[in-house]
This record gives C-alpha cells, sequence and structure tokens, in this order.
C-alpha cells in the first residue's frame, strides 16, 4: 500500500517488500482520474501506456536497485520535450511534436522514471499564479478557491496531490518556488546552466532554467544530481564548480520597511518563526538592505528583459497573437517598443545593482526569505491579473538575473490551518548542495509534512544518493575548497556533495613540518566534543585510486563517523603523528584555525 505522497523512501520500500512498477502506475492512474482537478495535466500519459512503460522497465531492469530512479513516476510542464507527447507551452496555436526528448528527460528515462503526463501551466509560462492558461487554472490542494501558483502550476498539484514522486518545471521568475511554497512542497531552483535548457521553450532564454518540486530536499536533490549535467547542445550550459557554505552560516533576513506582506500577517508570522529557528540552531541573523534585490527584481517585467519573451516566439506571436491568452499578450506585446538602446541600459542598471548587493554578501552567507508574500483566489488574481502577479515575485525574480541558487521549503500553515507558506535559501551560484544540506534541516524543524500530507515525516538530512560508479570521500583540510590541495579533487572530476561536521569524538590536530599546512583528524571515544568541520566529495571510481595514491603519511583513508550518523571515507592521522602535535579542535575545523 503506497501512502499518500509517493516520496522516494516509502516508493524504495515499496519495491523491496514487493511492490512493482506496475503497481505503482495502477495507483497513479485510480489517483489520476480520481482527482477532482482536471486542469492538473494537459495530455496525460494514457493507462495503457503507462502500464507498457513499467513492463518495459521491469523487463529490461528487473531489479529495483539497478536504476537510480526504477519505476519513479514523475509529471513534466509542458514546455518540456517529451517524444510522443505534444509541446503546446499552454497555447493550443503553438503545439507541435517532438522528436526526441529533453536533455533532462532523457537523462531522467534513462535512470528509470517514468512519465505519466504533461502539466498545465501559466501560457509560455509567462505568470506566476496559475491562471493564464486556456486549459484551466489548477487549484490549491488545500482549497479550490485559490491559486495554485504559477507558470508551473499543475507540475506543483500533481507532486503535492500524491499523483507522482516529483515533477519538472521551469524557473525564471519564480516559476519554480512560488507554485511550491502555495502546496507546500520543496521547490528546487538549480544554479543557471547546472541543468540543460535544450529542448525547453524559452521565456527568457538567458535566465530560464529547469526546476524541480517534491516533497522533501532530499528527494528533489536525488532528482536534480540525475538530471543535472554539462550538455554542449545547449548554449547556455555550464560546468558546475561547486560552492561550499560555512558549517555556522550566517543569515540574511528582511528588515524594517522591506517586510511587505501585502496584509497577510499569517506568512509574516511564519517567516519570523522560520528566522528564530534558524538562529535557535547557531545561525547568525543579518538584518539587510533588500531594496537593490527589490529593484532587480522590477527589471524581470518592467525592463527590457520582457523583450527576450518575445525573441522566443518572435514569428509566433506575429501571425498568432489572436490566439494567445490576453494578459500573457499584452505583457510580451509590450516588448515591441524596447529599443537596442533600453536593452543596454537594462544591463548596466543590473550591473549597479549587482554592485550595490556586494557588500550584503560581504556580511552573509545565504539570504533567508519569504517565497511569496501573500496568495490570493483565483477570482482575486482575475481581477488584478498583473498587480497581483507582481506582488507574488517580489521575493522571486531578482535570483536568476544575479545568478543565484535557490531552494523554497514549506514553513508551516496559517492560523486556521488552511493554507500554507514557505521560504527559500538562496546563496551563490554552484552552492546548490551545500544550501540543499541547510534547507533540509531547516525544513525539519519548520514544516509540517509535504504537501496535503501535512503530517508526513521530513528527513532532516538531504542524502546523496549512491550514484554507480562515484566515490564519496571526506576531507578535512588543504583539500577543502579553496585550500592549496582542492584543484587535486577538482582535477580529479570530483564534485562537492556538501559541508557538515564529524561526529563529536574527533579531535583535530596541526601537523607540524607539513607543506601545505595539514591537520590529523583522530577519533578519540569518551570525548565530548562539537564536531570537525568537513566536506564530502564524490569522485569517479576510476580516480579515487589515482586520489588515494597521493596521501602521504601518516595520513591515510578510512571511515569518519558524520554528525548525521552516517560514515564515509575520510582523511584520518596515524596516531603517533599527534603526539608532539598542537591540538586544535577547539576552532572546529581547519579553516577556523587558520583564519586565528
Amino acid at each position: 500500500m503506497l501512502p499518500t505522497m509517493l516520496d522516494l523512501p516509502a516508493l524504495i520500500e515499496f519495491y523491496r517488500g514487493g511492490g512493482t512498477p506496475l503497481d505503482m502506475v495502477e495507483t497513479v492512474i485510480a489517483r489520476r482520474n480520481a482527482w477532482p482537478d482536471k486542469a492538473v495535466f494537459i495530455t496525460p500519459t494514457s493507462d495503457d501506456e503507462l502500464r507498457a512503460a513499467a513492463r518495459r522497465l521491469m523487463d529490461s531492469h528487473p531489479q529495483p536497485d539497478s536504476l537510480p530512479l526504477w519505476g519513479v513516476p514523475f509529471a513534466v510542464k509542458d514546455n518540456i520535450d517529451v517524444e510522443g507527447f505534444p509541446t503546446t507551452a499552454g497555447c493550443p496555436a503553438f503545439a507541435y511534436s517532438p522528436v526526441q526528448d529533453a536533455t533532462v528527460i532523457a537523462r531522467l528515462r534513462a535512470a528509470g522514471a517514468i512519465v505519466i503526463g504533461k502539466t498545465n501551466l501559466d501560457q509560455f509560462a509567462t505568470g506566476l499564479n496559475g491562471t493564464r492558461s486556456p486549459y484551466g487554472a489548477p487549484r490549491s490542494v488545500f482549497d479550490d478557491r485559490y491559486i495554485s501558483g504559477g507558470s508551473s502550476s499543475g507540475s506543483a498539484i500533481a507532486v503535492a496531490a500524491g499523483l507522482c514522486s516529483f515533477s519538472l518545471g521551469t524557473d525564471t521568475a519564480g516559476s519554480g518556488r512560488v507554485p511550491a511554497a502555495l502546496n507546500n512542497l520543496v521547490g528546487v531552483k538549480p544554479t543557471l546552466g547546472l541543468l540543460s535548457t535544450s529542448g525547453v521553450v524559452p521565456a527568457c532564454r538567458t535566465l530560464d532554467c529547469v526546476s524541480i518540486f517534491a516533497g522533501s530536499v532530499g528527494d528533489a536533490t536525488a532528482v536534480r544530481q540525475v538530471a543535472e549535467g554539462f550538455d554542449a547542445a545547449d548554449a547556455f550550459s555550464r560546468r558546475s564548480i561547486p560552492v561550499s557554505l560555512p558549517a555556522r552560516l550566517r543569515i540574511g533576513v528582511l528588515a524594517g520597511s522591506e517586510r511587505e506582506f501585502f496584509g497577510n500577517a499569517d506568512v509574516e508570522r511564519l517567516y519570523d518563526a522560520a528566522i528564530a529557528a534558524a538562529e535557535g540552531d547557531g545561525a547568525t541573523i543579518v538584518a539587510i538592505d533588500y531594496s537593490p534585490f527589490r529593484a532587480a527584481a522590477e527589471l524581470l517585467y518592467g525592463g527590457p528583459w520582457v523583450a527576450e519573451r518575445l525573441a522566443a516566439i518572435a514569428g509566433f506571436f506575429e501571425e498568432n497573437h489572436a490566439d494567445m491568452d490576453a494578459t500573457v499578450r499584452g505583457i510580451i506585446g509590450s516588448a515591441r517598443g524596447q529599443t537596442a538602446v533600453a536593452a543596454f541600459e537594462g544591463r548596466y542598471r543590473l550591473a549597479a545593482l549587482r554592485r550595490e548587493t556586494e557588500a550584503t554578501w560581504q556580511q552573509v552567507d545565504v539570504l533567508l526569505l519569504p517565497t511569496t508574500p501573500t496568495t490570493y483566489t483565483v477570482a482575486e488574481m482575475q481581477a488584478e491579473p498583473v498587480m497581483r502577479n507582481s506582488h507574488l515575485g517580489r521575493h522571486t525574480n531578482f535570483v536568476n538575473l544575479f545568478d543565484l541558487a535557490a531552494i523554497a521549503i514549506p514553513a508551516g500553515f496559517d492560523e486556521a490551518d488552511k493554507l500554507p507558506a514557505g521560504v527559500t535559501l538562496v546563496g551563490p551560484a554552484f552552492s546548490d548542495d551545500a544550501i540543499a544540506s541547510y534547507a533540509a534541516r531547516l525544513h525539519a524543524m519548520i514544516g509540517r509534512g509535504a504537501g496535503r500530507d501535512k503530517d508526513m515525516a521530513i528527513n532532516a538530512v538531504a542524502p546523496v544518493p549512491a550514484k554507480s560508479g562515484w566515490v564519496s570521500v571526506a576531507v578535512v583540510g588543504a583539500h577543502l575548497s579553496g585550500m592549496p590541495l582542492n584543484g587535486e579533487l577538482v582535477g580529479l572530476g570530483g564534485r562537492l556533495v556538501k559541508s557538515c561536521r564529524t561526529a563529536g569524538d574527533y579531535r583535530l590536530f596541526a601537523l607540524p613540518n607539513t607543506t601545505p599546512s595539514k591537520p590529523g583528524l583522530v577519533r578519540t571515544p569518551g570525548y565530548e566534543g562539537t564536531g570537525i568541520e568537513v566536506e564530502v566529495w564524490e569522485l569517479p571510481v576510476a580516480s579515487f585510486g589515482t586520489f588515494v595514491s597521493k596521501i602521504p603519511a601518516p595520513l591515510g583513508i578510512g571511515k569518519v563517523m558524520l554528525d548525521d550518523g552516517s560514515s564515509v571515507s575520510c582523511f584520518l592521522c596515524e596516531q603517533h603523528a599527534v603526539n608532539d602535535a598542537e591540538d586544535v579542535t577547539r576552532f572546529g575545523g581547519w579553516r577556523a584555525y587558520l583564519s586565528a
């Protein structure tokens, strides 16, 4: 029997207990048919094709552990190509039949995931509310009078309703975060270029990214890591250069007049509770000047970037604009008044605003913001479709303009226990794994379940799935990000997974006569400390032997226990080598010791 939310741990347990992908798709079929909101899907996978896909998977890969996403059902926003389905972008006159999967779809299908259908969206991904579609307006899973959020409306509802394990959206201005907040989900907005946009209908091509909805940060991270990777066919694809964050974060939050919630006291209360939880967990809270971030957010629709939306569909727009949603047509049509001069002026303005925010990033490691300051009923949104849509994007529109990573997480429910709200962690480009680790912990502290299952247990750890051909290793000293030997890891194809700490019974020593300076990590049973800062990296199996062969005595590779109870290979030191070494455990890590 599958639970309400088809989260990955529950699905794995189901398969290991004897369930099959065929059983899973029968559950999906039954739930999809029973769900009352028929605006969720534009093109659902037929019942017979779902059964056939399950059988093909079972025939080609009989064992559940043979693929990382074996038998995992997912939905796809209908501006992402899936072979065998029309791509409409929410506009019937625009529809075409793709000849191949988008790159991200191909990777997910190769990993064993099963597409259950193409989902509804604000037309041409232009909107944050979910009402701008001729296929209907999907509604909040908690109250059908309220908006679902957009533009990835159907994708969010499909997960929150328990129809699939995860879904893909796109996120240019907040389309993967706003619907997450309004439906009690996690919404991952990766760094630009981390996931390929080959096979994605552009909105603003320089700012678009594929996003992921799931019930937990761990699930979304697992999916993201399968889907990501450099794609030479995508001119905007980028190779990841992982960025780490300190174990104890400095978190920037709203202050003063920038705390605008448009009269929604419930969202403000939940935001304050999230800040208090972060501070109670050891983070340093820093009030920031949000005004340059807000000014950048206003550029996305109020500046020349709207011309990118016209560039994406220029030929179609000239011949078929009468077939478009009136609000979307008005927004995209406004670009016809933009000039090349305005485009450059907009770039200059953005550069100036980005320079203004540099002072903030010297003071903080991440931002913690309300994902959206309020919500609206469908009737309210349709009465003021532009102004109220802009309210929804107040804290999301700037993120891609500033090339940042973000993860939206649930933050609880209003006083009536009916409508959810969310908060978002925003970090530097390529800090995706680092913010995932903290986002998972914060979600466990402040959230109420996932989707419409308010009682679902949330894991405080963002687990990284074991990928075939990769080995995890923790580093504690000169191989940390930014340290002298980190290039050895990067040069061998290593990728940063997360920053964390060891269990409390480890001690750290500064080894004498080492170049560059190196620490020695030793376990001391019975010692009661707070743990030592480490980074967990992944290396290709083929590179692991080369890496280990370079480790000089008295260091070696052994197993270290982490603060979450898991163990991983790590640099450890022979006991005799620390007898005359300085004990630097009190600093909590090698970085802090060197800084001191």
